[in-house]
């Protein structure tokens, strides 16, 4: 029997007949999909949204795995440490490990054959192109799951004691641990990891500045896109601070685009992005503050300004693309206009790639990303407000004040100012 153990599943409700039905279609139709390995698979649920989960060589739950990804059901980290847990789980397979037998000392070298620099050799190179290593924030991801994994399974299944132990480190606690906590005067220490960088979990460090979009992206992008939801995608990543997550997951009735709106929380025409878990695109906010929506009135999620072009960009849209082309019942803004599909929701994915290509055709530098608009936005935002970050912060729905003034709060060394400082400083004219 293609499935061989469902017991694992019982807690997924009627959703699991038409899952098995799709992984044996898919095993025959898609010659994508990975046989005879451990693979990650997406189960959808009836209320919207997917629960992800490892299946094993005879497509059989790996019950370890998948009582370790319950714990964040209902949560994009669910996704993210199915991924990261089968690469880890198929390089144990080839090293003849498992949770009872693997060492602190194999965890470290399977961190160095995918990319972390571990003091000790570590074998082959686990990520092969044309797969890159994992870089640095990969690495924390990977390092959080594993720890994460190890410590739930060990205690679970009362095996392995001394991995458990030993990967229960502690470090004394920094001054911004001391400043995010509540009592953070009463803190005498802290989780840390061995599996990161010597052991240090101290949250983000310091980076260089990000990479800004080239010269002459926004005119040169709106003169190549193809249909009017292009160019309204480029404007509305142009002139805000969204992510391509929470630009493709909005919803018609999350749009205020007037003076006044019956939400009463922003007097001028605003939108409000709200984490949704069932999108049929997957699309999904990345923050998640509460909303409601009441009366056909949404309130609370992340709000967001609009500027007079993202409200022209968007009646150009709904009047020429959006009215013959929209499916009904989904009541998505983004909308595919062509192929089998034509009508349904647009995923964050497809408006990745309009961005690439539309980057090739007006001959731009480097690769056009969505996190490049938020980046730029944000430092125009610094400069026009001379530097304080607290307006930054406000106006990009950014966390904490003291991460933009870091990243993006850098002086410009080619400025007259930087330039007449020097020279003071040296005592010339």
């Amino acid at each position: 029997m293609f499935w061989s153990d469902t017991s694992s599943f019982t807690n997924y409700g009627g959703t699991i007949r038409n899952v098995l039905v799709g992984v044996r279609a898919g095993a025959m139709m898609r010659s994508s999909m990975v046989l005879q390995d451990l693979r990650v698979q997406a189960l959808k649920r009836a209320g919207g949204g997917a629960t992800f989960t490892i299946l094993d060589q005879d497509a059989a739950v790996v019950d370890e795995a998948d009582s370790f990804l319950r714990l964040f059901e209902g949560q994009g980290t669910q996704r993210t440490y199915a991924y990261y847990l089968v690469d880890h789980l198929r390089w144990r397979l080839r090293e003849g490990l498992t949770t009872a037998s693997v060492r602190l000392l194999d965890l470290q070298r399977y961190m160095g054959a995918v990319g972390a620099v571990v003091p000790m050799p570590f074998g082959q190179p686990w990520r092969l192109p044309p797969k890159r290593p994992y870089g640095t924030s990969a690495l924390q991801g990977a390092a959080a799951c594993l720890k994460g994994f190890y410590v739930h399974s060990c205690t679970a299944s009362g095996v392995n004691a001394e991995l458990r132990l030993g990967l229960s480190l502690h470090r004394l606690p920094t001054q911004a641990d001391r400043d995010r906590a509540l009592l953070g005067h009463t803190l005498s220490k802290m989780p840390a990891n061995p599996l990161t960088k010597n052991g240090q979990t101290q949250g983000r460090p310091r980076r260089r500045h990000p990479k800004m979009l080239p010269e002459g992206a926004r005119p040169g992008l709106v003169g190549v896109v193809n249909t009017a939801r292009d160019e309204m995608v480029v404007t509305w990543l142009s002139d805000t601070s969204l992510r391509i997550g929470g630009l493709t997951g909005l919803h018609l009735v999350d749009l205020h685009l007037r003076d006044n709106a019956d939400c009463g929380e922003c007097p001028s025409p605003h939108l409000h992005v709200c984490h949704r878990w069932g999108n049929p695109n997957r699309a999904a906010a990345k923050i998640k503050p509460d909303w409601r929506l009441v009366d056909g009135v949404i309130t609370g999620g992340e709000i967001y300004r609009a500027s007079p072009a993202m409200i022209s960009s968007y009646f150009k849209y709904m009047t020429t693309e959006y009215a013959p082309n929209a499916a009904a019942g989904h009541g998505m803004l983004l909308i595919q206009l062509a192929g089998p599909n034509r009508g349904e929701p647009w995923t964050a994915d497809a408006a990745r790639g309009v961005l690439k290509r539309a980057g090739g055709r007006a001959d731009l530098p480097g690769r056009i990303t969505p996190k490049a608009f938020r980046h730029q936005f944000t430092n125009d935002v610094m400069d026009a407000s001379d530097g304080d970050p607290l307006v930054a912060k406000a106006a990009g729905n950014w966390a904490s004040a003291k991460m933009v003034d870091e990243v993006y709060g850098h002086p410009d060394l080619h400025s007259p100012e930087f330039g007449a400082a020097l020279k003071s400083v040296w005592g010339e004219e």
